[in-house]
């Protein structure tokens, strides 16, 4: 029986390493704009820097999950997101824009050691007890390092330039990193697997041929890639015509980021309680809700958007990760998990780029289309999810 404290303290030492981590891996994304100028590149191009950071991940995060079972979950989550955190530290300095692409890749795939492993060491350092809860909790602290980092790097890259808002994340994320080394417990349940590649890729194997599973990685996929687009694009619209916001002010949009963290948590108790699927549905088609109330050119409306947008997103994402967590096999958790952080972050770096390409091409309404499509997949994805799976809907 895993004791409450030590509950309490897993969940409080992930939630550092989550806000570190969402913290540095969307650090350029309120600086687009003005990183754009800067460079002369349009939004698509602008948000390579995000997407080469999330491309990094996916390809990482199985070889790295993989890996984890040999050398240890708390060793892996610790000595990437260091590797991380001084990337970050160094991407300020750099003002050549393919270099930055290539730092922001390299700096994505190590951030992939703590968020492919993070919910295998969840489930099994808790016992699996109200894993719902425990990984709705650690959700919450990703929507904290993506509206905080976001906030920060958008008002001080307002007064001190992209670089200063970069920097300014970084700094934050470096005390994010340094709690969570120290706080982390070290693993008591996880047995350690030679690192023989057959009985590795086994697990794997079983993680892909599980029906069970590929609502969560379809929801992953289309939903992120519905939702960092609009992060994505959202500062171009509003300092633009009509609207023309201040880059200041623009960046107070991310304060949408708070209904993630309450909505996050609130689904995954919700789905312990009431099923995956119904709460999973629930908050798809309030993610649809949200991007159809931002289609006007009105300030105070795409705002109200954009938190229900934002709270949808975070809740289909909470009960996703838990589903996946409480679903695969005990020998393929690990494997699974990577293959959930590689949809996740794969449909980020892809709709990412697509959803910029759409924006540029149809504006917005185009853009809101095309999310909508994605976004009607997943939920009949879920949907269709009774017929294959004997879990708990």
């Amino acid at each position: 029986m895993v004791s409450a404290g030590r509950v309490r303290r897993i969940r409080f030492a992930l939630l550092l390493g989550a806000l570190a981590l969402f913290a540095l891996l969307y650090a350029p994304q309120p600086v687009l704009p003005q990183m754009a100028a800067e460079y002369g590149l349009n939004p698509g191009a602008a948000a390579l820097l995000v997407s080469a950071a999330t491309l990094g991940l996916a390809v990482s995060a199985i070889p790295l999950g993989t890996l984890s079972e040999a050398v240890g979950r708390r060793r892996t989550m610790i000595t990437t997101l260091v590797i991380a955190q001084l990337l970050g530290l160094a991407l300020p300095w750099v003002h050549s824009f393919p270099l930055m692409v290539g730092i922001r890749l390299v700096q994505g795939a190590a951030i992939a050691g703590l968020a492919a492993v993070a919910t295998a060491y969840l489930a099994d350092e808790t016992g699996g007890v109200r894993l719902g809860t425990t990984v709705g909790l650690y959700v919450a602290g990703t929507t904290i390092g993506g509206m905080t980092g976001r906030l920060l790097g958008g008002i001080v890259g307002d007064f001190w330039g992209w670089s200063g808002g970069v920097l300014a994340v970084a700094a934050l994320a470096g005390v994010c990193t340094i709690a969570f080394v120290l706080l982390l417990p070290p693993e008591l349940h996880h047995q350690r697997k030679p690192l023989r590649w057959g009985p590795l890729l086994g697990g794997l194997g079983a993680a892909l041929r599980d029906p069970g599973l590929y609502p969560p990685y379809l929801v992953a996929a289309l939903g992120m890639g519905s939702f960092v687009t609009v992060y994505n694009v959202l500062g171009f619209r509003i300092t633009a015509p009509p609207l023309l916001l201040p880059p200041a002010l623009a960046a107070l949009a991310f304060l949408a980021y708070a209904a993630g963290t309450v909505t996050s948590a609130l689904a995954g108790r919700a789905a312990d309680r009431w099923g995956r699927v119904r709460v999973l549905l629930l908050s798809l088609a309030v993610t649809v809700v949200g991007l159809l109330l931002m289609l006007p050119d009105s300030i105070p409306v795409i705002l109200l958007g954009l938190v229900v947008f934002t709270g949808g997103f975070f809740g289909a994402h909470s009960v996703a990760n838990g589903w996946v967590g409480t679903r695969a096999s005990k020998e393929a958790r690990g494997q699974a998990s990577a293959l959930y952080q590689l949809a996740y972050y794969g449909g980020s770096s892809v709709g990412g780029v697509l959803g910029g390409i759409a924006y540029g091409a149809w504006g917005w309404a185009g853009m809101t289309a095309l999310l909508t499509a994605w976004l009607a997949a997943a939920g009949l994805a879920v949907l269709l999810s009774r017929s294959v799976t004997t879990a708990r809907p």
